[in-house]
């Protein structure tokens, strides 16, 4: 059993760890541009801010399922295969990617305004204010934001089995359902379960210890 489910764990924590990244490096910065493009804010671009909105409502439209599939050719562009561990980091990246872009601008817009009003009218510029006013002060809701992007991720990956995204998903199917080996898919589903545990308990923890309130 340790034979089948270790590899398979050590696929899905690469999957996750590198969509992750892929996904923060995406959203990040378009849940920054929400916030501070919308109306009355320190940076105001209603036409960018409606053209961003629109996007990231249609991406997160897709069913991840579906999206993989249609991703299929850019991670066959991007890493020479479009099946595999490595090939599923692509769609993974995708479609986490305005989700966690929804999670950083709901994030900041926790941020009192009376904070953002106070550096203004001591001339801060607006790169200043995003990383010195903004982030920092949100920090303890965006750490838990990520949190939810990665157990959401570990979710995806799952899925990601059923079409050969490799992973504890992969086994699950492979095993358990076309195989009929009950016990693989149960070990694997409390494997998942513990990890999704395990994420939680250490995002709540960052979170109270950046917690300035």
């Amino acid at each position: 059993m340790a034979e089948l489910i270790i590899p398979s764990l050590l696929e899905t924590l690469y999957m996750v760890l590198f969509s992750t990244i892929f996904s923060l490096l995406i959203g990040f910065p378009l849940g920054i541009l929400l916030v501070i493009t919308e109306s009355n804010n320190i940076w105001e671009k209603p036409l960018l801010n409606k053209i961003l909105n629109s996007i990231i409502n249609v991406l997160r439209s897709f069913p991840f399922i579906i999206l993989m599939i249609i991703v299929f050719p850019i991670s066959n562009l991007i890493v020479g295969k479009s099946i595999g561990t490595t090939a599923t980091i692509v769609p993974l990246s995708i479609s986490a990617a305005p989700f966690v872009a929804r999670i950083i601008e709901g994030s900041l817009k926790e941020v009192d305004k009376g904070v953002i009003e106070l550096s203004l009218s001591m001339g801060a510029t607006v790169p200043q204010i995003i990383f010195k006013v903004l982030i920092p002060e949100a920090m303890p809701s965006l750490i838990l934001g990520i949190t939810i992007t990665i157990i959401n991720l570990i979710g995806y990956s799952a899925m990601a089995g059923a079409i050969g995204g490799g992973g504890l998903g992969n086994l699950a199917i492979r095993y358990g359902l076309y195989r009929f080996q009950t016990d693989v898919m149960i070990v694997s589903v409390i494997v998942i379960i513990i990890l999704v545990q395990g994420v939680q308990y250490l995002g709540n923890k960052m979170s109270a210890i950046v917690d300035k309130k």
